[in-house]
């Protein structure tokens, strides 16, 4: 049965560059029954992920920003508690866009029961959820992925660059990483078999790039934007493919700040393509069949950071993203 109290973080007010304390607000109102046709679950784990906040500005997207007063937007991982819908039944896992509640209750649409015994619950927040299909999708469709080419991703050591770095490297190609650390980097190298770790907090990317990728980057997979993806469209091989996925780089800022090199598209006969995963959702399954064979044969590790802790939590533990702290798919584990 459901919990009297349902706990949730609703957006207060719009953040102006980095998101404080005071933009949201910490409700507990009373936990709904299931009608017709609508099934109750109690949340286990909430996905952090740095679109989250392209979600809080108001301006347009490719989803309608959150609104003021409304429970935050997040996919997460509930267990059914009750049910009144012919699809769930109790203790069934679902994966949705349930938001950052403690309780939910739905109609059962963008919901997707999840089998436990094939990988974790959280994985299907990460490998094999939105951050894995959009490194899938991004590199092979966005990318045009051609064996034996060089990839360099940024934010490597995140949730869709550890992707990407790895199905890269599945697919015969030789894959360098940029991410923040000489741990990370590590991690890349020792534990997820990518070739070569550029740590940008150690120098000069560009000098770096030129030195591992001489003939230069076929694919290019974004994450941050700013000055790390500028260092990479300087070390364009022709006819590369520019993939941008997101601009971590710039998301606190109200100053975005744009590629000053993007003459090399034109000298490289290259070409910067935009993408939101959302588009593939029809070939989810597709993906996923590939991804969880990868991972079942060990050519793919599942590389997570999970925070065990409250609704309550879920603020300070979004920041983690922002500072570079997590490594891996970032996950709230509700205990």
């Amino acid at each position: 049965m459901l919990s009297a109290e349902n706990r949730q973080i609703r957006l207060a007010r719009r953040p102006v560059g980095e998101i404080g304390p005071e933009d949201w607000e910490h409700v507990t109102e009373p936990a709904a029954a299931p009608g017709e046709g609508r099934f109750a679950g109690r949340t286990r784990y909430l996905s952090l992920d740095p679109a989250m906040r392209g979600w809080l500005d108001d301006r347009p997207s490719y989803l309608p920003p959150v609104g003021i007063g409304e429970v935050m937007r997040a996919g997460s991982v509930v267990e059914v508690t009750e049910s009144n819908h012919p699809g769930f039944a109790i203790g069934d896992l679902v994966a949705g866009l349930f938001g950052v509640q403690e309780h939910v209750v739905s109609d059962g649409k963008g919901a997707v029961r999840i089998d436990p015994a094939l990988a974790s619950p959280s994985t299907f927040l990460g490998a094999l959820g939105s951050p894995g299909m959009t490194a899938y999708f991004g590199l092979l469709d966005v990318g045009a992925l051609k064996e034996g080419e060089t990839v360099v991703v940024s934010g490597a050591a995140g949730a869709v660059g550890s992707m990407v770095g790895q199905i890269a490297k599945a697919k015969g190609c030789r894959v360098v990483g940029i991410a923040g650390g000489a741990e990370k980097c590590a991690v890349l190298t020792d534990e997820l078999g990518f070739d070569a770790a550029v740590d940008y907090r150690a120098g000069n990317v560009r000098k770096a790039l030129r030195t591992l990728v001489p003939d230069g980057i076929d694919v290019y997979f974004d994450n941050v934007g700013g000055e790390i993806l500028d260092a990479a469209l300087a070390c364009l091989a022709m006819r590369a493919r520019v993939v941008v996925c997101g601009a971590i780089s710039q998301y606190n800022t109200t100053d975005v700040q744009g590629p000053s090199n993007y003459l090399s598209l034109l000298v490289r006969r290259a070409r910067m393509e935009g993408f939101v995963v959302f588009d593939y959702a029809p070939r989810y399954k597709e993906a996923a069949r590939e991804l969880g064979g990868w991972i079942a044969e060990g050519r793919i590790k599942v590389l997570e950071h999970v925070v065990r802790g409250t609704v309550d939590d879920f603020p300070q533990t979004l920041q983690m993203l922002f500072r570079g702290e997590n490594t891996g798919k970032l996950v709230l584990e509700l205990v």
